[in-house]
């Protein structure tokens, strides 16, 4: 046991508690009290409030601050922080390889504004019953798609829980770094996460980035706008001026956003191969919706996103160009 340091602090976001307090706070207001998704289907079925009622999962990015901070505000605040016991974390491996997913060995996540308590119990009992790696300190500390996240999770709490306001440890986090996933390791993460879903107490939040895009990605990947053959741009290639590449982005984005809304594990896998997009969070996606698969005794629609935000780092013009894109959502369960 010990106590995860905030390595990124002071790099990736503000490592000063009461200018990384007021920072949040300015994004979080900037957000509407109610707003349409932007999603092809839940476009069509009206707005929303924010935050909304029983919103206890959200998909939000994991970049610096000056980054993705703004867009990450759109789902932390649309969901409902108020009866919050546990905090399940998961985010992708971006530096240390496994096929599988591992929690963490720490009984505390720092942030500049303060603990987060890990559940340690149920860590252990987790670790144990689903078969995961325990991370090193040296690799939970690597890994910023877990980190990135608990300034805003200590934001909300402090905001809109009572019992944190008054004892920090009551409510507690249980973080899961998900590995190199096929679709049956997620269908199987996924059926041991859905009885989770059901206790209002718990609140999930997964990590992702969406659109990684750029010859330093390795994916160039352009599909012309009247839905021709699709290409991997080269530096010589030529693309239409009426059609630039980040309309493209925006199109392949959207694919992988109406895929995740449907609710259907094996539609966003398939997505995901058609256009090859670089979501890294992926897999711990992946494994969430195939928990809503398996839950029983959700209710109908429970556990489908809405997105509500979508933004990238630049807009693409040029082939030797590189963007990525961030998107945010909630699902009410």
């Amino acid at each position: 046991m010990g106590t995860r340091k905030a390595t990124h602090a002071g790099s990736w976001y503000a490592a000063n508690g009461p200018l990384l307090s007021q920072q949040l706070d300015g994004w979080l207001g900037a957000v509407p009290s109610s707003t349409t998704p932007i999603g092809t289907a839940s476009s069509q079925q009206g707005p929303v409030s924010i935050p909304t009622p029983t919103a206890r999962a959200i998909i939000a990015p994991h970049a610096g601050y000056s980054y993705s901070g703004p867009a990450a505000a759109w789902a932390y605040k649309s969901a409902d922080w108020a009866n919050a016991k546990r905090v399940f974390l998961l985010g992708p491996s971006h530096h240390y390889y496994l096929a599988g997913a591992a929690t963490t060995g720490c009984d505390k996540y720092r942030t500049p504004c303060g603990d987060l308590t890990v559940d340690t119990t149920l860590v252990q009992s987790i670790q144990q019953e689903w078969g995961l790696e325990t991370m090193s300190m040296s690799t939970d500390e690597d890994e910023h798609s877990l980190e990135m996240h608990l300034p805003y999770i200590y934001k909300m709490l402090s905001l809109q829980n009572t019992a944190f306001q008054s004892d920090p440890t009551s409510v507690s986090l249980v973080p899961i770094m998900v590995g190199n996933t096929d679709a049956a390791t997620e269908a199987q993460y996924g059926s041991f996460l859905a009885p989770y879903l059901s206790d209002p107490s718990n609140i999930f939040v997964i990590s992702s980035d969406f659109c990684h895009w750029g010859s330093r990605f390795r994916y160039t990947y352009y599909q012309p706008a009247d839905n021709s053959e699709a290409t991997q741009l080269k530096l010589s290639s030529r693309v239409p001026p009426d059609y630039p590449i980040h309309e493209s982005i925006a199109a392949v984005d959207c694919g992988s956003m109406d895929a995740v809304e449907s609710g259907s594990h094996r539609q966003f896998l398939d997505q995901l191969k058609e256009t090859g997009n670089t979501v890294c969070g992926r897999h711990p996606i992946g494994l969430f919706m195939a928990a809503v698969e398996k839950a029983e005794g959700l209710g109908e629609g429970k556990g489908r996103f809405k997105f509500l935000k979508y933004e990238r780092s630049s807009l693409v013009e040029k082939v030797k160009d590189s963007s990525v894109s961030y998107c945010s959502a909630f699902a009410v369960l």
